[in-house]
């Protein structure tokens, strides 16, 4: 996957203008500029990506599923295929906004791809209805589930792979330490604005997302990792309050 990744749709202006206080959810708004959003706000997530199929291609499976959990625009999927070539592997991306899912399957009509990539919208909280997955992606989605469900989907996750299938999840982190998590922060919104965000956008978006995206420690991510069956797992990632899993299941 290149650095730079292809984008749809427009640039992110979202929280430019003055709102109201509500809840950040992936609507229609958010869908239409989600590829310049992700690209600018998660720091080096082209590399990211790119070290997350990487890692994926060890595990790919003939004639089993690679999933993306939290498929937004398909992007990753997109680049996976071009990476296996014509195989016999089914790729099915999950995500719980119907803006999102279109915006996928728009880029993946546009496409002239070696393997079909079946959409589906689904409630991640709920029975996603996994099996025979040898790769499975969730990057930058558990955050967005709550904690209450949250060993539920992993636990679905390790049942549905078959052994030696590997779990990539990506995820905003907090520090262990409270002193280097205020940090972090702090360099994060420097980074923001090195990339074009204002202030108010800043401010406006951590406040929208205050009581929807909800991170862990990186010791409580391996944690829930290891109570749900997953006894091999190690960082592939990390930038400040950033990080990259992976697991597998032995």
């Amino acid at each position: 996957m290149e650095n730079k990744l292809e984008k749809i749709g427009g640039v992110d202006q979202f929280f430019a203008n003055e709102m109201s206080a509500k809840d950040f959810s992936f609507d229609e708004k958010v869908a239409s500029v989600f590829d310049d959003m992700v690209s600018r706000s998660v720091p080096m997530y082209g590399e990211t990506m790119s070290a997350a199929l990487d890692l994926a291609s060890n595990f790919v499976e003939s004639g089993s599923n690679i999933y993306d959990i939290g498929t937004a625009t398909g992007t990753l999927l997109i680049e996976f295929d071009k990476i296996l070539g014509k195989t016999d592997v089914n790729l099915i991306g999950i995500d719980n906004s119907e803006a999102m899912v279109k915006q996928a399957q728009d880029k993946i009509d546009q496409k002239e791809l070696n393997n079909n990539i079946e959409l589906i919208v689904g409630d991640m909280e709920e029975s996603l209805g996994l099996n025979n997955a040898s790769v499975v992606f969730m990057n930058y989605t558990l955050q967005f589930i709550r904690p209450l469900h949250r060993e539920s989907v992993i636990r679905q996750i390790y049942e549905s792979l078959n052994d030696n299938g590997c779990l990539i999840l990506v995820e905003k982190v907090l520090g262990n330490d409270s002193l280097f998590n205020r940090l972090y922060i702090d360099l994060y919104y420097k980074y923001k604005h090195q990339v074009g965000y204002s202030d108010k956008e800043i401010k406006q978006k951590r406040e929208a997302l205050e009581n929807v995206l909800i991170p862990y420690r990186i010791d409580e991510n391996l944690e829930l990792l290891k109570r749900c069956g997953f006894s091999s797992s190690d960082i592939f990632f990390k930038w400040y309050n950033f990080a990259g899993f992976i697991a597998v299941k032995n």
